[in-house]
């Protein structure tokens, strides 16, 4: 599957594993999305083992925005893979539950970071129409380009829940999702738990919910939600693209070191028109705020006349305009089909 315009931008930006070695991954998977091999064997409800790059469990957001009840995602799932490179094995015992073991490069990542792979897996449980219940899995990644000894450890569990479905009412439908993620790092100069000033403590915790409701046989939608994240250390924050940084430069003007808070916090507000199928209309506010300038203000983040020097330097006589609060109205046209 094929990407292009943000995500062939975005998705190669906020991976630093193509800095080790000398081939440009980066560039050589800017356009693709998902490119894998494998084999099916015809047994219990079905055993498919595959090879390649495939999409991650994001949060409970689709890779597809057409699927998601919110136009941009939440922080949980803005700061949580998107990808995956390497194995990875779906078993399905009963037509309801999925085991998916995973044995992958890193933390989205195109290649290695350092000479441990990670490991983890997916379990998925929808007993009923109302019920889909998820559970991901990540540990022992070392996922710092140049730390080889810091290891990474996620959780990230989602439910949702259909408490309303009633066609013949105007509100026809009405369902709700809690997604709650918590990791750290240890090694490497930080710690888990009890971290102290010279080895300080290296962790995430965040949530989001939201709810939604249809109306008029699915005509339209609304959803009300958002979320929140504590990430000490900042190591899964994404980077603003201050001078063209990237994962790999950082840049002196939003730092990533260990003992640096990130707390932030967002909410959005939805409507869709939904017409057939195939097409949605979306209007869409959001807010969302932290605790450290980081939202791209009026000036923006790109030096006058473009990116100078190397990506993410500091530009002599200039600073990016960084903000602590941001608000925002998106209107989209979504297709599939």
């Amino acid at each position: 599957m094929t990407q292009f315009g943000m995500y062939s931008q975005t998705t190669p930006r906020n991976d630093a594993s193509p800095a080790r070695g000398q081939w440009n991954l980066a560039d050589a998977y800017r356009y693709v999305s998902e490119a894998y091999g494998g084999y099916h064997f015809d047994a219990m409800h079905g055993i498919n083992v595959d090879a390649g790059i495939f999409m991650s469990y994001v949060g409970l957001f689709s890779y597809y925005n057409f699927d998601n009840w919110a136009y941009q995602p939440s922080f949980v799932s803005s700061n949580t893979p998107w990808f995956f490179e390497g194995l990875r094995m779906q078993v399905f015992p009963t037509a309801k539950l999925k085991i998916e073991p995973w044995l992958i490069n890193g933390w989205q990542s195109y290649g290695r970071f350092n000479h441990r792979p990670g490991v983890g897996g997916q379990i998925l449980w929808r007993p009923t129409e109302k019920w889909s219940i998820l559970g991901n899995q990540y540990a022992l990644g070392r996922d710092t380009l140049g730390v080889p000894g810091r290891s990474r450890y996620h959780t990230d569990d989602s439910i949702q829940y259909k408490y309303f479905d009633n066609p013949e009412r105007t509100l026809d439908k009405a369902a709700f999702s809690l997604t709650i993620d918590a990791g750290c790092e240890t090694g490497g100069g930080v710690a888990c738990i009890h971290g102290s000033k010279t080895t300080p403590k290296q962790t995430f915790l965040g949530f989001m919910l939201y709810n939604r409701f249809w109306f008029d046989k699915d005509k339209f939608g609304v959803t009300l939600g958002g979320g929140a994240i504590d990430n000490p250390g900042r190591y899964l924050v994404l980077l603003p693209p201050i001078n063209g940084a990237t994962a790999f430069s950082g840049t002196p003007y939003f730092t990533e070191n260990p003992g640096q808070t990130f707390r932030a916090w967002d909410s959005t507000a939805t409507f869709d028109y939904m017409p057939s199928q195939y097409i949605t209309f979306r209007w869409e506010y959001n807010h969302r705020a932290s605790n450290v300038p980081y939202w791209s203000g009026g000036g923006g983040v790109t030096p006058p006349g473009g990116n100078t020097g190397a990506l993410g330097s500091v530009v002599p006589g200039w600073s990016p305009d960084l903000r602590k609060r941001e608000n925002r109205l998106n209107m989209a046209i979504l297709v599939k089909f």
